[in-house]
């Protein structure tokens, strides 16, 4: 998040940037919302969902890869970062740390959701601690950080007033991100049924699902402030993008010391960068099993399939993905919007109106092998 929010300022400048995540984060928020209450009330994933809102048994299997492909780019990213950060730290050469980052998350996902929910829970504390950590020091140091912000212009809008084709092209990077109510769900399934008090259950609903993107905007924003900090310490152009620069400038502010301060950094990268992928490399084992399984009727297993989809993210890796972080999320949005838009479409306007059936359905049986709607909606 903080990349992405680095990369929208560097290159449009504050207006542009800061009106297309604000725009981004309402309408994903409007989109995840009726996903995550039908997945939780139905304890079904997104595939399961997918089939049964307008796409059918087999016309799911589009989706499935598209949100495949939304783990493994995600993974392959997330790992880009943690082995910069090696590289930084440690002096680990980049395809060594690609392929040590991506190894590592294997024996973490191969015991499933419970084991998963472990990791995130014991980490959860020191994470925060370390994100959270610099803040005080850098706001309390540099008060006018903010009001520098918004003077920011951007390396191809040459300017930091609005203006509506560089706030799209902001916008197109964001949207990439709609698909992460995917990974949601596939927490948000396990949440028991409504027996508690129903506002509790709608805010828990809430939190696990369209919640995730409150944090993103906030995350999203510190990148920015990140970003004009390390103009400000004279960081290179080439590196303004870069998390763990943006970190290490930042964790200076709390100790004087530059080597402890990329300690903290490469420790609070590593914790993070493992806590997502996790969750992506779970995610696309499952989204990879389902295709298969419908395409050729045979199922190996999920470790077969956890094995094939961090394969890829490393082969993106090695290929230079992080390099081309603006040009591959643009390219993605356009096809996951149409997928989520498809989803949200018979949620809120067929079921409703009865066009569709009121609750899920995903027995084969019950479905068409290809549903038109859906399908020719996207």
């Amino acid at each position: 998040m903080e990349a992405l929010g680095a990369t929208m300022l560097l290159q449009y400048g504050f207006s542009n940037a800061f009106w297309a995540l604000f725009v981004v984060a309402f309408i994903i928020i409007l989109t995840s919302w009726p996903i995550a209450h039908y997945a939780a009330r139905y304890n079904v994933d997104i595939d399961l969902l997918t089939r049964g809102a307008g796409f059918g048994y087999i016309g799911s299997v589009i989706t499935s890869v598209i949100y495949a492909s939304f783990t493994f780019i995600f993974f392959a990213f997330e790992a880009a970062i943690m082995a910069l950060a090696l590289e930084l730290g440690l002096g680990i050469p980049l395809s060594l740390g690609y392929l040590l980052c991506a190894l590592v998350i294997l024996p973490l996902v191969i015991k499933g959701i419970g084991f998963i929910n472990k990791v995130q829970a014991i980490t959860q504390p020191l994470w925060l601690l370390l994100l959270l950590l610099p803040w005080g020091f850098v706001l309390f140091q540099h008060p006018g950080l903010i009001d520098e912000v918004a003077q920011i212009e951007g390396t191809k809008s040459q300017t930091s007033e609005f203006n509506l084709l560089y706030f799209g092209a902001s916008g197109t990077v964001l949207f990439a991100l709609i698909t992460q109510i995917g990974e949601q769900v596939d927490y948000l399934r396990f949440l028991p049924n409504q027996k508690c008090i129903k506002k509790q259950w709608n805010l828990a609903v809430f939190l696990g699902g369209p919640g995730w993107v409150l944090v993103a905007f906030i995350k999203i924003l510190m990148g920015m402030l990140l970003m004009v900090l390390a103009l400000e310490f004279l960081v290179p152009s080439n590196q303004l993008v870069n998390p763990n620069y943006l970190y290490w400038v930042a964790y200076q502010h709390v100790v004087a010391h530059p080597t402890l301060a990329l300690v903290l950094t490469v420790c609070f990268v590593c914790i993070a960068q493992i806590k997502i992928n996790v969750t992506n490399a779970y995610a696309g084992s499952l989204a990879w099993s389902n295709v298969f399984a419908r395409m050729t009727h045979s199922h190996p297993g999920r470790v077969v399939w956890l094995v094939f989809n961090i394969f890829i993210a490393l082969l993106l890796m090695e290929l230079g993905l992080i390099h081309a972080v603006e040009h591959i999320l643009g390219l993605y949005s356009n096809v996951a919007l149409a997928w989520i838009g498809a989803i949200v479409a018979d949620l809120v306007v067929c079921k409703p109106l009865g066009l569709s059936p009121k609750g899920i359905e995903f027995r084969r049986a019950y479905l068409y092998d290809i549903n038109p709607v859906g399908v020719g909606s996207l």
